[in-house]
């Protein structure tokens, strides 16, 4: 019998790679989102049963019918913005909590033996020391989106003990890839391709980050889905394992790897102010990964390539 796994959040830049690697590989693939898709443009975007609406109980109850046949969600619905999680807490509280709660209730009665699959973050760990972050360390998240990730990792929790749901968090570092018009890289594209001769950014340059094409991030989550069900019994329990390439790189040179990629000479500079909720080091640990069986395949020069082909398309030079 063909597995299925459902895709909450199914219109955005994770749910769609992730949609369209999970159909990729046989799996019968139902998206849940914001999207009025035709039934070609929703097979185009890698499902083959698609609902135009957010993880809300009437949704979920349209969606009863899978019951046993799913295997697998990959929960994807949630506020993707450290900045809206500060300006706007409840609502992105709503949307990244407020959905899990939805969902796992909705499992609990129709599915509980499928895995959930969460894209948590590094954020978890918020303010760390500049040394690799193991799954095993203490959280210390310091923006709301921050703890309200770690929120939904105590929930994935809670029901595994209670009701038996299996579930894996996978705390992804900054991922990044063609179609993600938000973040650093697609700011920093438009200002490097407006051919102004400087660009000021925030922070020093010195902090650092580990990058994860998404294409790469999908393929983990997959990676997981097929470990999980492919085990006789599905433990009941959360794990959690980090999803990065474990590359430590700081952002002055991604910066100017982006500008030399787009063909720009600005020079790049910083202010030295460090916004809200942005920790200065963030470097996975990744030994729990590679134990899985799995590996990156992208590397952070040929995804950086790969974004700067696609956001030079996406944001032309100003005239």
């Amino acid at each position: 019998m063909t597995r299925t796994v459902l895709v909450t959040g199914g219109a955005g830049f994770l749910g769609q790679a992730c949609a369209r690697r999970f159909r990729a590989a046989g799996w019968r693939v139902v998206g849940l989102g914001h999207g009025r898709w035709t039934d070609d443009e929703a097979r185009v975007a890698g499902y083959d049963r698609w609902v135009n609406a957010g993880v809300t109980a009437e949704a979920l109850t349209g969606l009863a019918d899978l019951g046993q046949n799913l295997r697998a969600v990959a929960h994807c619905a949630s506020n993707g913005s450290v900045p809206y999680s500060l300006e706007q807490p409840l609502d992105a509280y709503e949307r990244t909590v407020g959905s899990t709660v939805m969902l796992l209730e909705h499992l609990r009665r129709h599915a509980p033996v499928a895995v959930v699959l969460y894209p948590s973050s590094a954020a978890v760990y918020g303010a760390a020391p500049d040394r690799p972050l193991l799954e095993s360390d203490t959280p210390n998240p310091v923006s709301p989106y921050g703890f309200h990730k770690q929120m939904v990792e105590t929930l994935l929790a809670a029901h595994a003990a209670c009701f038996g749901q299996p579930a894996v968090a996978v705390r992804f570092f900054s991922i990044y890839g063609p179609g993600l018009r938000k973040q650093l890289l697609w700011d920093a594209s438009g200002r490097l391709l407006s051919g102004e001769s400087q660009q000021t950014f925030f922070g020093t340059g010195d902090e650092t980050r580990d990058w994860i094409h998404v294409e790469d991030a999908a393929a983990l989550m997959l990676h997981l889905a097929n470990r999980a069900t492919a085990a006789p019994v599905i433990p009941a329990r959360l794990e959690i394992v980090n999803g990065a390439s474990g590359e430590r790189v700081t952002v002055r040179e991604v910066l100017e790897r982006l500008a030399r990629l787009l063909g720009s000479h600005a020079e790049i500079r910083f202010n030295g102010t460090v916004r809200a909720g942005d920790p200065r080091f963030y470097l996975a640990a990744v030994e729990r990964m590679h134990a899985t069986g799995w590996r990156p395949e992208t590397s952070l020069d040929d995804g950086l390539a790969d974004y700067a082909a696609w956001a030079r398309a996406a944001r032309p030079p100003a005239p």
